[in-house]
Order: structure tokens, then sequence, then C-alpha cells
């Protein structure tokens, strides 16, 4: 059994508006870098430059559609026969490389690209696009179609691929002469190179690693100086939409040469009760100076409300401490104090969570030279092999899903808006708990996942040195992975939503025995060097209890072996990975060891759409003909069919129940992705979601929300019924509820009252034969009526309906509003099966971003304000513009129906308090 009482932190980030004039001299300002940037992607790979962080092996084998659990295999040597620029890169990675003896030396004389022109500052990009930070270069595409089309189904069909430039001049003070100047990355896909004024400062290959660059000593103080970033985004990369470009936020951070060292506060608890909390903090100060400096180091804890503002005055201090700080040298204080009376952080809705801010300074005599500010949540964490997780004392059971990084029709440009409606649809479902899927997330969805309550697997690799796709980020590994790892978790580690560090997903080193296990010890060992507070866990799809790799992480992470994979008879006749169910050879193996289910189900549908005939089973592998219409390129959404190594959510709920040692587990996945489209790769975006990509709710959606809300009031029938051509036809009708049994009626005639049974998750009845009409469920919980639901069908389409998720936003040119456009009959009846155009305009004080409709197989771009309704639906996502308050006025027409007009409200938005 692991218990861990951490109390841990996020530290905090400020706009350049939240700092007095009069105190931006005395410490660090931080502004965000995104607007006037000029971007540039050329045409072909044969067309672009030569500044090349590394040569790349030949892609032999580019195959679209390959198995997601396929063997990985070992890397190909390249000979590199041209200059490369990583010597001039990897100088980046040396604050997170432990040996002095492992860091590098930066080459010495002119640095490759001084004369490129791109890196002059009086060249002339007037021809450039102007593009707004977050961007993803490909997400408007056009979808590459064909067999043969250059990126597939795999990577979204999207333009990702390719070389590109970005280019922005600054205009540095005078009176910032003397600090430091840092240029901050929250995320570049990929292979990003920067330089300033014509030299290459460095950059990181990784792209879904937050980094910075020191740029003081480059800089020209009081006047215009170039930043030039060279991003690379190989083709055959990813198993999934990877985005491309500057796709997180860039900031321009300013210190004193004395200072918090980056993502240098951590803060742990080793004692909380309800009554008191040992609150220790660890502070790192960094010297940048020529001389060493005495500093004193004092702290204040502040209460924090739901929204993350300061609350009052300062509720504990910890003592003031002094330190010796040598010139070019870092120091490492730690602090305790106990706090009284406590909010603890726990997740929602049983728990709330609770924040603090601790607000450091650094003095240099009387004067401040620093101020950093980190949130934090005090919260205990048990981890307990035969009862499973708990927080702050209570059992909690993870309900968990795994997510993507890519936002649907946004692409991978994160947005905090979009990030929320995904956490804030989860939550209505019951779910409490995230995994990040494959890769560090934008820093800004942990401080979502930290103000709402939700549990986090953080997880950073999905290969090590093996190989997935011919030029994933093996290609790094064996230089980066030490400071990739330490980067990601110094920066996420003070998050209290984080409850668990995942070292890798399905990597190919399961298969290699000792070999594997040693880089898994390696990684494990980095994890503990940083963070002792939490345990490690790598996800197992291969790796057996007698295989060395599985001892090496403090949890057991199972991708689809708890269950058991091909192993059904459903699944008998499929190639690749078999493995009988093993929670309990692995529970028997690792007794000491808290076993979670880190991916299930892999269940597929696509929304609305139901396929004759319906599988007798509970579980069944998708096949043109059984759940898959190849035509079509659909799924059937009566929700039992799955990729091959998969298993319906009914049998994935059943397992976990017959085995309660399991801590809980994460369905693959929680919204549909860009990517992926097992089984029609001739899509662009996964069947997998339990919501599609635009935001509708999948049929399964109400199955697991029955399971996981078991006192929410709920019931759900599957499918539409507008069956016109299935008159007097065998039509199965499929009920979810959070009640322990229903009876149907067909046009008011009682089909009967049926029970679910033990480890049952739907109650069935299979044959109805089809008649016009109306369809309605009652269902009962202990022998009372619990809730009520219908269908029935429509007539045809006559009109649009749309609403907005909000009719007030902020006027920040960020954030936004989520218009949903239903097709209605004549009576007001939503009709479910209709694909009718639609047609978006938008005026006033926003601007539409992004069309979609759910449907996988569309090729149309997101851009595109015309596409079709996809079973009834169709989705319009509209932004704000920047300092403009006003209305915007959304207006969705369709060719003989009658349209409707909605208005959103843009509000002037307030300067943070902290």
């Amino acid at each position: 059994m692991l218990r861990l009482s951490v109390a841990l932190a996020l530290a905090a980030s400020f706009c350049l508006a939240a700092w007095p004039a009069s105190d931006r001299n005395e410490g660090r300002t931080r502004v965000l870098l995104n607007e006037g940037w000029k971007f540039m992607k050329y045409e072909s790979a044969e067309l672009a430059d030569d500044l090349i962080y590394d040569v790349r092996p030949e892609v032999l084998d580019g195959e679209d559609g390959k198995a997601a659990d396929a063997k990985p295999t070992e890397a190909v040597a390249v000979k590199v026969d041209r200059t490369v620029l990583n010597p001039w890169v990897l100088p980046t990675a040396n604050a997170f490389i432990a040996d002095p003896a492992d860091r590098h030396a930066r080459p010495e004389g002119q640095s490759p690209g001084a004369e490129f022109p791109f890196n002059q500052l009086d060249f002339d990009d007037s021809g450039w696009e102007e593009v707004r930070l977050p961007h993803d270069w490909a997400i408007e595409g056009p979808f590459m179609e064909g067999k043969d089309a250059a990126v597939g189904g795999g990577m979204g069909r999207l333009p990702s691929p390719g070389v590109a430039w970005y280019r922005k001049s600054l205009d540095i003070p005078t009176e910032d002469e003397g600090k430091s100047v840092f240029l901050e990355i929250d995320g570049a896909m990929s292979y990003a190179m920067v330089w300033c004024n014509g030299t290459l400062v460095g950059g990181w290959p990784y792209g879904y690693a937050s980094w910075r660059l020191d740029l003081t000593d480059y800089l020209e103080f009081g006047g215009a100086n170039q930043i030039s970033i060279r991003v690379d985004n190989p083709p055959y990369s990813s198993r999934w939409y990877p985005g491309g470009g500057l796709y997180r936020n860039v900031w321009l951070s300013t210190t004193q040469a004395v200072r918090v060292r980056q993502w240098g506060t951590f803060v742990t608890t080793p004692k909380v009760t309800k009554e008191s909390a040992q609150v220790v903090l660890d502070v790192e100060i960094e010297n940048a100076s020529e001389s060493s400096e005495k500093i004193t180091v004092a702290t204040e804890l502040y209460e924090l409300d739901e929204n993350g503002d300061v609350q009052g005055e300062a509720v504990a201090s910890f003592e003031k401490r002094e330190v010796e700080v040598e010139a070019g040298g870092v120091s490492k204080i730690s602090s305790t104090l106990e706090l009284e009376n406590p909010k603890l952080w726990g997740p929602a809705p049983s728990q709330t969570p609770h924040r603090y801010l601790a607000r450091t300074s650094l003095l240099l005599g009387e004067k401040s030279v620093d101020v950093y500010e980190t949130k934090f949540g005090i919260r205990d964490l048990r981890f307990d092999a035969r009862e499973g997780l708990f927080v702050n004392g209570e059992r909690i059971y993870l309900q968990g899903v795994n997510q993507h990084h890519d936002l649907g029709a946004l692409g991978a440009a994160f947005n905090l808006r979009a990030a929320e409606r995904q956490l804030e649809m989860l939550r209505e479902m019951g779910c409490n708990a995230i995994r990040i899927a494959h890769n560090p997330p934008a820093s800004e969805l942990l401080e979502l996942t930290d103000r709402m309550g939700f549990l986090v697997v953080d997880e950073i690799f999905d290969c090590w040195e093996r190989k997935k796709t011919p030029l994933d980020f093996h290609l790094i590994f064996p230089e980066w992975s030490e400071p990739d790892m330490r980067a990601f978790l110094r920066r996420d580690r003070n998050h209290p939503s984080v409850i668990m560090w995942s070292i890798g997903n399905e990597v190919g080193e399961q298969y290699t025995d000792e070999a594997g296990a040693a880089v898994a010890q390696r990684l494990q060992n980095i994890v503990k060097s940083e963070d002792s507070t939490r345990p490690t866990a790598a996800s197992f799809n291969y790796a057996k209890p007698d295989m060395p790799i599985t001892a090496v992480t403090d949890t057991i992470s199972l991708n689809y072996q708890g269950e058991g994979i091909r192993n059904a008879p459903a699944y008998a006749h499929l190639k690749g990975i078999n493995t009988p169910p093993l929670y309990p050879k692995f529970h028997d193996a690792y007794p000491e060891k808290l076993i979670i289910s880190s991916e299930n189900a892999a269940a597929v549908s696509s929304r609305g759409e139901y396929l004759f005939p319906v599988v007798d089973g509970i579980s069944a592998p998708v096949a043109d003909g059984a759940g898959g219409d190849p035509s079509s390129a659909q799924v059937s959404s009566y929700e039992l069919y799955t990729a091959p190594f998969g298993s319906s959510a009914d049998k994935v709920l059943g397992s976990l129940e017959r085995h309660p040692y399991v801590g809980g587990g994460f369905v693959w996945s929680g919204w549909d992705y860009l990517g992926e489209p097992t089984p029609y790769y001739s899509a662009r975006s996964s069947y997998f979601g339990v919501i599609d990509l635009a935001g509708f709710k999948k049929d399964r959606f109400y199955l697991y929300q029955a399971h996981w809300r078991p006192d929410l009031p709920m019931v759900h029938i599957l499918p539409h019924w507008n069956w016109k051509e299935r008159e007097g036809e065998v039509t199965p009708v499929h009920v979810f509820t959070s009640g322990d049994e229903a009876e149907l009626f067909l046009n008011g005639k009682s089909l009967g009252r049926k029970k679910k049974g033990d480890f049952e998750y739907r109650i069935r009845w299979d044959d109805v034969v089809f008649e016009a009409g109306k369809l309605e469920v009652i269902a009962y919980e202990n022998g009372k009526e619990w809730a009520r639901s219908e269908v029935e069908t429509t007539g045809e389409a006559t009109r649009l309906s749309i609403e907005a998720d909000r009719t007030e936003i902020s006027a920040d040119g960020y954030d936004l509003s989520f218009i949903t456009v239903r097709v209605l009959d004549s009576e007001g009846l939503w009709v479910p099966d209709s694909d009718v155009p639609l047609s978006f305009e938008v005026s006033g004080a926003g601007e539409l971003v992004a069309t979609d409709n759910g449907d996988s197989t569309s090729l149309v771009s997101f851009k595109s304000p015309q596409r079709n309704a996809f079973n009834g639906l169709g989705l319009g996502i509209v932004r704000s513009f920047s300092e403009q308050p006003g209305e915007i006025e959304i207006r969705v027409t369709s060719p003989g129906l009658q349209s409707d007009i909605l208005t959103v409200n843009t509000e002037a938005i307030e300067a943070s308090s902290n």
C-alpha cells in the first residue's frame, strides 16, 4: 500500500497587464506573445531549406491503418552525411540533465542560419500570412482523399507534415537592459529551432514539451529584434493527428538576474488531517549575476476562490530564510509550517477542489527582486492494492476516460473554453478522472482539472527506443528522454489534480525483456529524483506478470489485458495479441500494487447510425456487414462493436465489477479525435469516442452515465424510430438506465417489463417489430417509477433550431460559443436521420471559426460555413473579437426550411486581481 500526503502547486503565469507599472522593474513580467506573427509553410519538403535538426531514416513502410496494438520495431541506424543543427539545440536541455558530464557544449563560432534570409531583421515578409497563436497550420485543410494520400486516415488526412517558419519583431525597452529575457514556448510541433537576430539560440524537438530559451545575450535593448522559429513536422511521425506549428501559447518573460528558477517551487505535505497540514515548500533560486548574493526568502499563503482569485489577507506565513547563491549557481531551500484547519483539495462531486496560493518574495537587502506565485491544493492520497484509491480518506473509484490533445474542429491549437467544454460534458456523464494520452498536455488543461476537481494520470511518452511509426519520437529518445522527462515533471508536479505519472504507453520495450526493463528503470529513477510523492505507471498491453518490465513501476497499469484481448469466442479468429483476462494473475504476482485499467473498451460507433442485424452477445469485433458498413464507412451505434483488441462497455464494466480490487479505469476514449479512424481509414477521425468530434453525445454516453451516476434518475432508448423502410421487420430496442428494471411500450402497448441482471448494463428487447409511432420506456428503481423517456417517428424536416452553450462570452479574442443546430419537423420534433445542408452566417462582434457535424467520414473543411447536418445535428463555433464588446448574430439557413437566429453577447474583461 502506498500512502502519499501532498500539497501540490501550480506556478502562476502573469500577463504584463496584471502588474502595476511601478512594479515592473522590481520582479518578473510575463507577457503573452501570441499576436502579430508572420507565417510561411513550404509547399513541399523538396522545396524546404536545409537547416535541419538531424538526418532521418528513409521511410520504407508508411502503412496507414496498422493495428494500434501492432508490435513496435527496432530503430533504424542512420548515417549523417550533411550539416545538422542538433549540436546547437541540445544545450537547451542542459538545465534538465542531472549529470554535468552528460550536458552539451555549444559549438564555438557563428551558428548555422546566420545569413539565412528569414533570420534577418530586414527580410520582407509582407507576403507571408499573419497569424495569431495558438496556431495549427493544418486544421484548415484541405483534407487529403484516397488510399494513396500523402497523409492518410491515421494522421487525420490533414497537411500536418511539413516545414514552416514563424517570424516576429520585438522591441525590448532600454530599461530592461541588465535583466534576463526569456522566450517561453508551451508547445511547438515539432523540431522547433529559434534564431534571435540571426543567431541560433536553441530549440526543442519533442512537439509536446514546454520549454524556454534565454534570449538575453542576443538582444538589442532599446531597438528592434528579430525572432525566427523554424518548425519541422515529419510525415509518418504519429499514430493520431499531431497538428503543426506553434499550437500552444508563447510568452516573453523578464526577470532580474536573481530569481526563482524555472518551475522552481515544489510543495509537499508529509502530514495531512482535517485539523492541520504540515506544508513543506522547496524553492530553487538561481543567480545569473557575476557576484555571489545573499537572498532573503519570504512566503505568504492565501486562500483562493473557485475561480482561482485570492480571497482576503494571508492565512499563514513561512518563516523568512536567508540563503547564499553563488554567481552562476543554484541554491535550494526548504521551509515548513503548520496550517490549521486546512481546506482540502478533493475530486468532485463528493469533495471540493479547494486551493491556496503561495506568494514567494526574494529580497536583496530591502529590495524585492522577484515575486513568484504558486497555486496549490492540499490532499492526502492512499493507493491500496486491495481497496483502490483513497483521497482524503474517501475511497474514490476511477471513472475515467482517455483524451487526446486535439480539440476537434479547432485542431491542436489549444483553447481554454474548448477544453473546459470537453471536461464539462465528461463530468455530466459521471467521469471523475482523465488519462492524458499519450503526451504532456497544455498546462492550462491541468489548471482546469485542478479547478474542476478531476483526477489525472499524466503521461509523457507513446514510444521509447523502439518505433511505432517510422519517424515518431523514438528518433530523439536517446538524447532527449531525460530532459523531456525532467521538464515535464517540474512543470506538472505541482498540480493537485495529477495523482500519477505514466512513463510510457504500450512501448515496444515490453518485448525486449531485461533490456526493456532497464529503460523503464532509468525513467523510474528520474521520476523519483524529481517527485517521490506520486506513484508511477507504464501502460502494458502485452507485458505479462512474469516479465521484468512489469516489476519496475509502482502500480500495474493494464491496457485491455484485464478483460482479455482477442480471447472471447467472437474474437477468436482475429490475428494479433491474444490474452486471457489477466487481473487475477497480476494481482497474485503483485499483491502490494494497485491495479488500474489504463485503457479499456475501444468500442466504436457513429452517432445515430444503426445497422442490422444486431449481434446477440455483449461484445463483438466490428467487421463489414457486422456492425460496419464499408459503403458509408459508418459503424453501428448499438454500442456492441469494438476494435479487434477491444471489448464493449458492457463487457468492461462487468469485468471491473468482478474484480473489486481494481481501482477503476479509463475508457478509450472520452471524445472522438482526429486520426486513427479504426475500422475505416478512408475517414478523418476516430469512432472511439463516447462523445463525437463535434461534442454530440453518442448512445454510449448514457450507458456510462447510467452506471457512473446511479443516483441520477435517467433512462435512454435506442435506436431512433424513423424506420419506414423497416416496416414489419425486427428492429431491436435497447435501454440504458440507472434504475434496476424498465417497461417498454410501442404505441401504448406493453412489450414487457424486464430487470437488469447481475453484471448487466442494458435492457434488451431484441424481437421488437417496427411500426411507426411512439416508443416509450418507464424505468423503475426498487419497484418505484424512476425515469421516463420516449422516441417517436417524425415527419419531414421543416425548420432549424439553434442553441448556444453560452450566450454571454468574454470579448478577449479567445472565448467561444458553441452553436448547436437541430433539424426539426413541423411538430417541433427532432429529426434524427436528417442530413439537410446547413449554412452559417455570423456578423457583429465575433466570427465563425469552424463548423462540424460529428461525421467521421466528412472531408468538408472545418473552416467552411456550409456543411450538411449529420443525423439531425450540426455545430458552429463562434469566437469573440478582442476588445470589441457587443453582440454576435448567428443565423443558420437551409434551402426550403425555416431558418433560425441567435444572439450572443460579448462582454469586456476585467484585469486579473492577482
